[in-house]
């Protein structure tokens, strides 16, 4: 587990998590039986101390079921226009019920990944039919980051990151 006095990510990697990119979440069952879902949404709390991801139930059911019994959960932020990857993990995730007062956060997910879509020629409805979804469908799934890796393509992939303050 990180240490409260020092940051698992270094502001770099926090910055282009937050800016709104793609968010894929997976756990596994008692069988090691994968269970993966793109998220809708992420907020980064600060110094990454605290990551929600959001996922929608209807679309989620086994990987939910699987982070509620064992409460690991694997969480990869990508940004698609880079390829600049970094994997979270912990073992320690909880859920919850998205709120009302969440909405303007998956606004703004939303709204970084139309931007980084479009620089790769993806219109705005693509993003939008990708990220659709109804608030009341929505489960926040938080956790502090236990692990970082750097899953960027290049030398360092897998490799550890060592954040600074």
């Amino acid at each position: 587990m990180e240490s409260s006095h020092s940051p698992l990510l270094t502001l770099e990697h926090l910055a282009m998590m937050d800016a709104g990119v793609s968010v894929i979440v997976s756990s596994c069952g008692p069988d090691l039986t994968p269970s993966v879902m793109r998220a809708v949404g992420s907020q980064v709390g600060p110094q990454g101390r605290l990551i929600t991801v959001y996922l929608c139930r209807s679309q989620s059911v086994q990987l939910l079921r699987d982070i509620a019994r064992s409460g690991r959960l694997a969480a990869v932020f990508s940004q698609p226009s880079t390829h600049k990857t970094v994997q979270l993990k912990t073992t320690s995730a909880r859920l919850r019920e998205a709120r009302e007062d969440e909405a303007p956060v998956l606004q703004r997910y939303l709204r970084g990944m139309e931007q980084e879509l479009s620089l790769l020629g993806f219109d705005r409805v693509f993003t939008r039919a990708m990220l659709t979804h109804r608030l009341d469908d929505v489960v926040a799934i938080e956790f502090q980051p236990e692990q970082a890796f750097d899953q960027t393509p290049g030398r360092k992939a897998g490799q550890p990151i060592v954040g600074r303050p």
